[in-house]
């Protein structure tokens, strides 16, 4: 089929990817106004992200438009009518929480209800965050003070962190740069990728999802490689340089970081739920009330952490000192690395969908949508086992909280006409390569074969945009922190 074929309807042309049979599911529509080409993508049924750019003369712009129709006909897309074809639905946890049959309840220093279920935490040396099913994403000091609110277009499945920068994993199908001053999808997932969780190493995103596929894309949003596991419902990815360990419903499989191998494969007891790591284990929560820790090298069964309903979650802390655990029951629990029970506690809501350790403190995201703040010293355990909690604190929201929403089109960057001075901004450019826009550092002092993680939304050939500032990964390319403004 050639591209004159398509479907056009006035100045465009609307073409779409469908497999019923679980493959691709997503549109591709370019639209011509004069000198202007834009470009609008992303899974059937959403808005999808835009581009647009400018050219010289009109000609020049439907010769560029023609070009992409032309790629995408060759890649499988055809003409279809837009709203015809239903959005792909999107696996949502179901998760049931009964009442704890703990006698105590753990020491709740305070809690925050964000209004709907929660799976996304992530706990650093300065803020606590926590994302929630209706889309919204809170930033919080570690004394529970609300500090912003993100609000992302669909449910939040979880929260990773890669250095300093933190990421959303959203199930409108991309992945959120939360760092920057206003957060922008840093990554896309294609449309027949259910995601079920994620993790992030060196910028490299490893996705797991409903069928029990396993998903690895760089920095660049390029598919890296992608492995089916023996089981489905992928609860569980974890990574690290030297591999990427796959929990799922036949328990747990460890690949060779570049996808080239099987390095293992274990049968957990059960299927899995949940999914942290350590240096030298993972440790894997099941649906069979227990928790194992296996070796990094050899999946090796080194310890068990017996619990008294379905894991739903689980933590360490640093070094796999002490191990903590969140069952289907409302309950926490903690034990001795070597699989001792320490404690049982109840959670004093509901159930634990995620949690994680920092400084003696334990923090827990729950089926009610609450972000607590568990005292874990051994003197407040204590206290709690005999009876005495601490009054929670209720944290409710500033009335003058900012939101942030993501870039969408490049209209909604601030512009400038000048890089400001005393060291304000670096200089990015947009440029194509291989048929698709990447951006390069301009200014002096960086690797000049770097390209920068950056929102494709705002990505037009030949823009020059200016940031606060750049760091390098250890992936080798640059993430953007701080404001971008367009230079103009």
């Amino acid at each position: 089929m050639s591209a004159a074929q398509a479907r056009q309807s006035g100045s465009t042309t609307y073409l779409e990817l469908s497999q019923e049979s679980g493959g691709a599911h997503k549109f591709y529509e370019v639209t011509v106004e004069g000198l202007v080409v834009s470009v609008r993508y992303g899974r059937i049924g959403v808005d999808g992200q835009r581009q647009t750019s400018s050219f010289a003369t009109v000609e020049k712009a439907q010769a560029v438009a023609a070009k992409k129709i032309a790629e995408k006909v060759r890649k499988g897309y055809a003409p279809a009518v837009r709203g015809q074809r239903a959005a792909r639905p999107v696996t949502r946890r179901q998760v049931t929480s009964a009442p704890s049959t703990a006698r105590a309840t753990a020491p709740v220093l305070w809690r925050f209800r964000t209004g709907a279920s929660a799976f996304g935490i992530h706990v650093d040396e300065d803020r606590c965050w926590v994302g929630n099913q209706q889309g919204s994403v809170y930033n919080l000091s570690h004394d529970g003070e609300v500090l912003a609110h993100y609000s992302l277009p669909d449910g939040v499945k979880c929260l990773v962190a890669d250095d300093f920068w933190i990421y959303a994993g959203c199930d409108d199908g991309r992945v959120y740069d939360l760092s920057a001053k206003v957060p922008f999808a840093a990554y896309e997932i294609a449309a027949e990728v259910d995601i079920f969780w994620l993790d992030i190493h060196a910028g490299v995103l490893n996705v797991s999802d409903r069928n029990g596929g396993l998903t690895v894309i760089d920095h660049e949003d390029e598919l890296q490689w992608s492995r089916n596991s023996s089981g489905e419902q992928g609860w569980m990815v974890r990574a690290d340089e030297r591999a990427v360990y796959h929990g799922h419903s036949n328990g747990v499989t460890a690949y060779a970081a570049d996808g080239t191998r099987q390095l293992w494969h274990t049968a957990t007891s059960g299927n899995v739920l949940f999914g942290w790591q350590e240096e030298d284990a993972v440790y894997a929560g099941t649906g069979r009330r227990v928790v194992q820790r296996l070796a990094k090298s050899s999946g090796a069964v080194e310890a068990s952490y017996q619990c008294d309903a379905a894991v739903y979650s689980c933590a360490t802390s640093p070094g796999g000192r002490y191990v903590f655990a969140g069952d289907s029951a409302s309950s926490v629990y903690c034990f001795t690395a070597d699989g001792t029970r320490l404690w049982k506690l109840g959670t004093g809501g509901g159930s634990a969908l995620s949690m994680q350790y920092h400084d003696e403190r334990l923090y827990l995201v729950s089926t009610d949508g609450s972000l607590a703040c568990v005292d874990a010293s051994e003197a407040a355990i204590n206290a709690a086992q005999s009876g005495t909690v601490p009054v929670a604190a209720d944290i409710k929201l500033a009335a003058a909280l900012p939101t942030y929403a993501p870039l969408t089109t490049a209209a909604s960057v601030a512009t400038v006409s000048a890089v400001p001075a005393a060291g304000g901004g670096v200089v990015v450019e947009c440029f194509e390569q291989s048929g698709r826009v990447r951006v390069r550092v301009v200014s002096d002092g960086y690797e000049p074969g770097w390209n920068v993680q950056f929102p494709r939304a705002i990505r037009q050939p030949g823009a020059r945009y200016v940031v606060d500032a750049l760091h390098s990964s250890s992936g080798g390319f640059y993430r953007v922190r701080g404001e971008i403004r367009r230079l103009v």
